[in-house]
């Protein structure tokens, strides 16, 4: 979920706020809207990374999710990106988020993203309400979401404390600022730490797919991501080490050639 959703008593700065991203209500749609910068490459290549696109579709789709579900709180199941060519290394990123299907348990959107006006990515998100009755979400919610003036000072992965342990492993700590609406890790933070550990066995390339399925929530930490590649097609696994190592998502990911 995005940031605009956390907790009352979290630090008002949020990591994901810190991307810059703004959006806003546009009929039935909702606009997304962020300027690529350096700090949101991937690590030895001069390209957007994948995790970033799938935090702000997941943000876009978990809002227009809150239209239906609120005043509980929508917690995000399965979530896919697929990009039509390499991303750039700049640029003004747009992206619009549609709702597919609003069911009484289940709510669908996809998210349509151009850079400069030039077809980047697609994405799809599936929600449900949170089970815990006691999550509410904030009194000011809204759909519009100012950007917050905020930028990365540093790279992304390094921002969130997320690190490469050796070909094949990530490990992502649970930090205040990093929390969704239900207390756990964000979801766009768990994307984070599974393309880690895929771009750690490819080195120099970038994820041009990553569909990600949410078993479980990341409420400890660290989190740690596995991953093995064969044929440019990844899958991960992502476990919650401070909570029994119980299984929290599991992925798979497609890369670019190098």
């Amino acid at each position: 979920m995005n940031p605009s959703l956390a907790p009352a008593e979290e630090t008002p700065r949020h990591l994901l706020n810190e991307l810059g991203f703004s959006t806003r209500r546009v009929g039935e749609e909702l606009h997304g809207a962020a300027s690529i910068t350096p700090e949101m490459h991937v690590p030895g290549a001069a390209r957007l990374r994948t995790s970033i696109l799938a935090t702000w579709a997941d943000m876009l789709a978990g809002l227009l999710a809150t239209r239906v579900i609120a005043p509980r709180v929508p917690v995000t199941l399965e979530l896919d990106v697929h990009l039509y060519r390499p991303a750039p290394a700049a640029g003004d990123l747009l992206g619009v988020a549609r709702t597919v299907k609003a069911g009484r348990s289940t709510f669908v959107a996809d998210v349509e993203f151009t850079v400069d006006g030039e077809p980047l990515a697609i994405a799809n998100g599936l929600f449900m309400t949170a089970p815990d009755p006691g999550l509410r979400l904030p009194p000011t919610h809204s759909l519009d979401m100012p950007a917050t003036g905020e930028e990365l000072a540093v790279p992304f992965a390094e921002r969130a404390g997320c690190e490469r342990r050796g070909a094949g492993t990530a490990v992502l700590p649970r930090s205040e600022d990093g929390l969704n609406a239900a207390g756990s890790v964000n979801g766009g933070l768990i994307a984070l730490a599974a393309e880690e550990a895929v771009l750690s066995l490819a080195p120099g390339g970038t994820l041009r797919s990553l569909s990600l399925i949410y078993l479980q929530a990341a409420r400890v930490g660290p989190v740690v991501a596995t991953a093995r590649l064969r044929g440019g097609i990844a899958r991960a696994e992502l476990r919650d080490s401070g909570n029994g190592g119980r299984l929290t998502g599991v992925v798979t990911a497609g890369t670019f050639d190098v």
